[in-house]
């Protein structure tokens, strides 16, 4: 079957499934492979579960004309996605950098949804497999997608972007996130700018954060681009008026309050300023997205709960996120302040290094209580409560519960930190 012929019936059943558990009526199944696991060997149930037809890539498995057989799964996917996308007229938006991913993706897409019919990347489908589940997400309507793109090694981005073939993009910041992967800040960088890379050498259009010096030089002379600063006029003023916890900005005299904390949430939202801009949103309509813009999926979530105010910032931490968060916390406006912090993941030979790095500074922070949780946090040297499993904090918070003041909670995916809930 061509790729041609594959669209043609894609088109005909435009919903894909990868999983069984999710099978949808009259859907594609591709019997995607994994470490644990090979697709192939669900193909028949999928099919028992009313998906149309099943794209498989091993001829033992080929029993009836309902089945598809190709070279490659995922790679046909990948492929599939290509085509879908190349026949689109939507305009795709790429996204990436170390922190803020999903949020910005969010409020771009509160503010682009204003005025065009939007698609965005669900949750953080945003790697090799979910950045094509995007794509094929896009509909004959579809005016702009917004597509989110993850990596944690040297060419993933660069990978994606021939994929997705990006018309615009933004990249959030680099930070100390998969150093395991990347080997090095440097390395992140060069990862992530990859992004910026593939749209100047296709003569794109950029938005950028004109307060980053990355930035700056990355697209120093690149003339297509559009960006936001402080301070620097060459490029759109966006003020940010305070982050006590919501952060408030002010642009062209127009105060805008979030529902976001944390001043790290300040260029998320200026991006989101910025491409309403350029994309020839009214500023009131812009104002109205990013005000209603409310945060979920434990990431800067704000609870009230049992007489104390939790900031939940569970879902992934990093050593550039995490400073932030710590920073952002001691500058808040409390008697009171506990911080309950997590094991950060994939910092490989750094590990222990970046754990020592932030326990110092929890210290020097000088909050009432802290609570260092997982196996790298037990490392440090430090005078802070340390706690090696979740459990053993679990039995401390038992005895000894929290009462009073405001909690911070963050912590990599894989600490599970929102179970704290349940113990406050």
């Amino acid at each position: 079957m061509t790729m041609e012929q594959l669209h043609a019936l894609f088109l005909e059943h435009p919903k894909i499934c990868t999983d069984t558990r999710k099978i949808t009526d009259n859907c594609l199944f591709f019997a995607l492979k994994g470490p644990n696991f090979n697709g192939n060997e669900f193909a028949g149930e999928a099919l028992k579960k009313g998906a149309a037809y099943a794209i498989i890539d091993e001829e033992e498995y080929n029993a009836s004309g309902q089945y598809i057989l190709c070279q490659n799964v995922l790679e046909t996917l990948q492929e599939l996605a290509l085509y879908h996308r190349k026949q689109s007229k939507a305009q795709i938006i790429g996204l990436t950098g170390s922190n803020g991913k999903t949020t910005t993706k969010e409020l771009i897409n509160a503010v682009l949804s204003k005025k065009y019919k939007t698609i965005a990347t669900k949750g953080n489908l945003n790697n090799h497999i979910g950045v094509p589940l995007t794509l094929l997400s896009i509909e004959k309507d579809t005016e702009i997608a917004i597509v989110e793109m993850g990596a944690n090694h040297i060419g993933e981005i660069a990978f994606l972007c021939g994929i997705a073939q990006p018309d615009f993009g933004y990249i959030t910041n680099f930070g100390k996130a998969h150093l395991e992967g990347f080997g090095s800040v440097e390395g992140v960088i060069q990862g992530k700018s990859e992004l910026y890379d593939h749209l100047m050498a296709h003569g794109k259009y950029i938005f950028m954060n004109g307060d980053d010096p990355i930035q700056l030089e990355k697209l120093g002379g690149y003339i297509k681009k559009m960006g936001f600063s402080t301070e620097n006029h060459q490029y759109y003023n966006i003020q940010c008026v305070e982050a006590n916890p919501f952060v408030v900005l002010e642009v062209e005299g127009t105060r805008i309050e979030t529902l976001l904390i944390g001043t790290y949430n300040f260029p998320n939202c200026c991006v989101a300023v910025l491409m309403g801009k350029y994309f020839n949103i009214p500023l009131k309509d812009i104002k109205t997205a990013i005000t209603s813009y409310q945060p979920q999926n434990n990431r800067s979530q704000i609870i009230d709960k049992n007489g104390l105010k939790i900031i939940l910032d569970a879902y992934n931490a990093n050593p550039t996120s995490m400073r932030a968060a710590l920073e952002n916390f001691s500058a808040m406006d409390a008697k009171e302040k506990t911080l309950i912090i997590g094991d950060m993941f994939e910092l490989g030979q750094t590990a222990a290094e970046e754990h020592q790095a932030i326990a110092d500074l929890a210290e020097n922070l000088g909050f009432n209580t802290v609570f260092l949780v997982g196996e790298n946090f037990f490392g440090a040297k430090t005078s802070l409560n340390k706690f090696k499993t979740f459990d053993a904090l679990k039995e401390h918070l038992s005895k000894n519960p929290l009462e009073k003041g405001m909690v911070l909670v963050k912590g990599s995916r894989g600490m599970a930190l929102e179970r704290v809930l349940d113990l406050l």
